[in-house]
């Protein structure tokens, strides 16, 4: 299994917190050491399972397919006034990702970074509708060429850091990463009035496997 980079130094500082208590429970709770130690257990793993990094290849890249950002529900899809960067009418479409998700976040379509700007929010749950608006996120913007895709990673409240690799002016390809956020958290793509959507509400979603929309072109 795969190991994401930002999840290297968490899992070591787990593994000797959970080290040291382990080392005071054999010594000092002798009574309890078997479940503490198969709680401690369950743990680690799940900060390991929680930091996977799956080899995620798209399928059938294109221009005109604008795959998943990252795994999880759609919870999402309606047309909206935009006010940030496009300031128009997008079709919105959210992915919740719960904390049993993998939560690499990947480039949906290829082009250039038109904008990437951090915000700084609130925490309000993820599926929150004003958690879109109000929590601390990430926007993304992505220049196809033939149109614009608005990409917005966004803090729940169990996430507490949102991790961006992209640059404005740089050319990114499709599916490659774009970020991280670590724990609970949700990601908005703004998408054009004419794309067509190829998912339903409550769909479970994979990122780069996954075909969001798609833009005739």
């Amino acid at each position: 299994m795969n190991i994401h980079k930002e999840g290297h130094l968490i899992i070591l500082i787990s593994a000797a917190a959970i080290g040291i208590i382990a080392t005071l429970v054999i010594n000092f709770i002798h009574i309890l050491t078997i479940p503490v130690l198969i709680i401690l257990t369950l743990i680690l793993a799940w900060v390991f399972w929680f930091f996977r990094d799956p080899v995620r290849i798209v399928p059938l890249p294109g221009d005109d397919m604008i795959y998943a950002p990252c795994d999880g529900k759609v919870v999402v899809i309606e047309k909206v006034l935009e006010p940030i960067y496009f300031k128009e009418e997008r079709l919105l479409v959210s992915i919740f990702m719960s904390p049993l998700n993998v939560h690499v976040n990947r480039v949906p379509v290829g082009g250039i970074v038109k904008y990437n700007h951090y915000f700084p929010g609130k925490y309000l749950v993820a599926w929150h509708p004003k958690s879109s608006t109000e929590n601390e996120r990430n926007y993304s913007v992505i220049d196809q060429g033939a149109y614009q895709v608005g990409v917005v990673q966004i803090a729940g409240a169990m996430a507490r850091r949102i991790i961006n690799y992209l640059k404005t002016g740089e050319t990114v390809k499709q599916g490659e990463e774009l970020g991280f956020i670590r724990f609970g958290s949700r990601v908005d793509l703004y998408l054009p009035l004419d794309a067509k959507i190829e998912v339903k509400i409550n769909d479970i979603v994979q990122g780069n496997l996954s075909c969001i929309a798609r833009v005739e072109i």
